[in-house]
């Protein structure tokens, strides 16, 4: 779906009023309901001073919108208050629902209001549960107490229990428990239904943490990964080898932080973790509940954080052994779906959950608590949020930036409103957490803190730049390239509102489309990638653009960045799962991480970029800078100059055309030098860059008047710009105390790092500079008849809160003719 994000409104056909009138709110209250007259915990918020407002005025006709939603979450943060003893108190369910150990005793609680009977079955009482039957409440609870016998439970740790009940029509079905912490099948039989497991572990068996969180980073650099088809090998990889053979290449790579895809059960293995059956349970494929947590331990031990992919937009549509089973006809608020069309999303195959109801947010707000306390998750990543938010799903929308698509009707304000709580509840737990949305929308205010109105997230998913990205390489031959467009995909974001940054994630390799490598060099991947021949145009164009394109997404594309597990080696192909329609095959679910590993291959050169990219972020902090600055994006060249941070980055696109005694303009005068090169020879470059070459600046027009400036900017220096290579500077002045080789800062650290390591690729070797100066005289420079004026868009054109606010500056070609030096005017 093609998004344009944060772009104002102009023709606004006026706010839409809402009222408690038209949209009716009337929680059922639960079962463990207590009176509480403590404070309300939120107060800090204020329904009607939103700080969302000062933050975009252009909202203000939505400010009753606003005003409406943020009274809900007051009102529904006030229930909870009084009728739970407050938010911390609600979002621990799982002390009291699923199987709990009370006073010498096991208690097992399950919220089934539809049921007419009901018992506990299992291993246990050879799933006979004529002895165990269970007790309801008003409130739909049924409950049944089962104490211990000599000392000893029962229920024996790691043995099978379902939920059996009797609906409306007399008929019994057996499920597995909503609540449940562990559920497995048996591989041996096809098709076989999965099992809840009654998990409690004895002490010496139990897992026991040994490393604290590492210090939230300035920014994200995230390393998405998928532990299933982690392995070499065609099967599913398990928690621990992913922990000792994987973690290390990650950390190799200079990434702070891992995101997990697929850990909560499901039972179908293709569905990536997305369909969800079982959300407290941890995926059984790679292992148990132990495992997962020495995987996070690990992590934590790297000074690695760990983020979950949680998903709480919908759930499994499978019924013998998901939250769907619960579902035997009735009404909504007996539910923990909404009931026809509402509560089915046609496009996934899944059930959507009603947010209004009072056991649902108990379920979900005590899910998120249960993954940050009991394994010690540093964060989530949101899945489907902008189905959340709207009642279309936003199925079937083109999001075009306008306020009126955000703020209506289609608006699932009890959806938003779980958000804020979920939000608000896990910076209470853990201040630092890190919690990103993925939303394709832009929906304004999704990343700002609950107290201004905010729906609360740190970060959203920059979706629209892959989508960019393939456009191109799959429709646009390199001379069609424009360097405006791709610099405003990549900066058009909304002011204040972080997001993460990335060229591919898993969703580019899905079975139907291929990896951007793939996509660059196809098959000649199957035979070109030896460097004991000469690379191919093919490949050597891929390799080259490969490394640009992630490198100028990271760069300029947001305050975080993301790799999917594998492409930061360029992986190959694509990525199926094992079905029927494959033949189950594993083949194209495994990661080929030989390819790396192999020393003649020039998958380490990808590897080798990457890992400087990330370097180059943990010394020059440029993620987290709010200088960002594009000074030039000259069509002609294919060339695009900007700074962020205390770097200035050159990008040049042309596939032919390299440029001597480039001139770029800069912020501060000094002398700078290369801080990163993709043609180094490292990098399977060319190595035409020299690394040794003090740049020294000029001063450009009047001080403090950016139109007598070049390009805005008020100074300059001169470098050499090679065909499809980028190059990143920084200001000697600045960080005196790095000291620079025959390679850049990075790659020389990255030589010092890669000593003793283990699972990385080979040492990296010394480049040989080309460039001998500074730059060429004028004289030597043939000069053309072309202008370029440096501009600011007008107010009409942009939104205030959007890419103006990054100070970017847009070049404009002019019909004047002026003296140029290689696009550069002669003054």
């Amino acid at each position: 779906m093609n998004v344009a994000v944060g772009v104002q409104a102009t023709n606004s056909v006026g706010s839409l009023l809402f009222s408690a009138n038209r949209m009716k709110y009337c929680p059922a209250i639960s079962a463990s309901a207590t009176e509480s007259s403590q404070t309300m915990e939120n107060a800090e918020v204020e329904t009607e001073n939103l700080g969302i407002l000062d933050v975009d005025p252009s909202l203000e006709p939505y400010k009753d919108h606003f005003e409406y939603r943020v009274k809900r979450y007051v009102d529904q943060t006030q229930l909870i208050e009084n009728y739970e003893g407050g938010l911390e108190q609600f979002s621990q369910g799982y002390l009291k629902f699923g199987f709990n150990r009370e006073e010498g005793s096991i208690v097992y609680r399950e919220w089934a209001p539809a049921a007419q009977e009901a018992q506990l079955i299992g291993d246990f009482n050879g799933w006979d549960g004529s002895n165990y039957k269970m007790e309801k409440n008003q409130f739909g609870v049924w409950s049944i107490r089962i104490p211990d016998s000599g000392g000893k439970s029962i229920i024996p740790h790691n043995s099978r229990v379902k939920f059996r009940f009797k609906h409306g029509n007399g008929i019994w079905v057996d499920r597995i428990p909503a609540w449940i912490k562990y559920a497995t099948v048996d591989p041996s039989r096809f098709a076989a239904p999965y099992d809840g497991v009654y998990w409690e572990p004895p002490p010496e068996e139990s897992y026991q943490f040994q490393h604290p969180r590492p210090p939230k980073p300035k920014a994200p650099r995230i390393y998405e990964a998928h532990v299933g088809m982690s392995s070499s090998e065609p099967r599913v990889n398990s928690y621990r080898e992913f922990a000792d053979d994987v973690l290390p290449r990650i950390k190799a790579n200079n990434y702070n932080t891992v995101q997990l895809m697929a850990v909560m059960e499901h039972s179908y293995y293709a569905s990536f973790g997305y369909h969800v059956t079982n959300f407290f349970a941890v995926s059984s494929r790679s292992g148990n509940p132990e495992d997962l947590k020495y995987l996070i331990d690990k992590a934590h031990s790297l000074g690695l954080r760990v983020l979950m992919d949680v998903v709480h937009s919908h759930a499994s549509n499978n019924v013998t052994d998901g939250l769907n089973g619960f579902d035997v006809g009735q009404s909504s608020q007996e539910s923990y779906f909404h009931t026809g069309d509402r509560g089915y999303h046609k496009l996934w195959d899944s059930r959507l959950f009603n947010y209004a109801n009072w056991e649902v947010l108990r379920f979900l707000l005590s899910n998120v608590r249960w993954w940050l306390e009991e394994y010690r998750f540093d964060g989530f990543r949101f899945d489907g949020v902008t189905s959340m938010l709207y009642h279309h799903h936003g199925i079937n929308m083109g999001f075009s930036g306008n306020y009126n698509e955000y703020f209506s009707e289609a608006t699932d304000v009890d959806a938003v409103v779980y958000l804020m709580l979920a939000n608000r509840l896990i910076y209470n737990i853990f201040p630092d957490a890190t919690v990103i949305a993925e939303d394709v929308s832009g929906m304004p205010g999704l990343c700002r803190p609950v107290s201004e109105g905010g729906v609360g997230f740190n970060y959203r998913l920059a979706m629209a730049i892959p989508d960019k990205w393939i456009d191109y390489l799959k429709n646009k031959k390199d001379e069609e390239w424009s360097m405006n467009e791709i610099m405003l995909s990549l900066t058009n974001r909304r002011y204040t509102e972080k997001c993460v940054a990335y060229a591919e994630s898993h969703d580019q390799g899905i079975v139907g489309d291929k990896t951007m490598a793939f996509l660059l060099m196809d098959q000649e991947m199957y035979t070109g990638m030896s460097c004991l021949t000469e690379a191919s145009p093919i490949v050597d164009r891929g390799i080259a653009l490969h490394k640009m394109i992630h490198f100028i997404t990271m760069a300029l594309g947001g305050e975080g960045y993301l790799n999917f597990m594998g492409n930061e080696f360029g992986h190959p192909e694509w990525i199926d799962f094992p079905r029927e329609g494959n033949g189950w095959n594993y083949d194209m679910c495994r990661r080929q991480w030989n390819l790396l590993d192999t020393d003649h291959l020039r998958y380490k050169f990808l590897n080798a970029f990457n890992r400087a990219m990330n370097l180059l972020d943990e010394k020059f902090s440029f993620l987290s800078s709010s200088k960002q600055i594009v000074s030039s994006t000259n069509e002609e060249d294919k060339v695009i100059v900007f700074e962020r941070g205390d770097l200035v980055f050159v990008f040049n696109f042309h596939p032919e055309n390299t440029y001597e005694g480039y001139k770029i303009g800069c912020d501060l005068p000094g002398k700078y030098r290369v801080a990163l090169d993709s043609d180094a020879l490292d990098f399977g470059g060319r190595g035409r860059v020299g690394h040794d070459v003090d740049h020294f600046t000029n001063p450009e027009g009047i001080p403090g008047v950016p139109e007598t400036n070049f390009n805005n900017r008020p100074n300059s220096f001169k470098v050499l710009s090679p065909a499809r290579t980028c190059v990143a500077y920084y200001r000697v002045e600045d960080y005196p105390d790095e000291t620079v080789a025959t390679t850049t800062i990075v790659a020389d650290s990255l030589e010092e790092e890669t000593d003793g390591a283990e699972d990385v690729s080979p040492v990296l070797k010394k480049s040989a500079p080309v460039e001998k100066s500074a730059a060429p005289s004028l004289e030597d420079i043939p000069s053309t008849e072309k202008i370029m004026v440096s501009g600011q868009p007008g107010d009409s054109d942009c939104n205030p809160s959007t890419a103006s606010d990054f100070k970017i500056s847009v070049p404009l070609l002019s019909s004047t003719h002026f003296p140029f030096v290689r696009g550069y005017l002669l003054v």
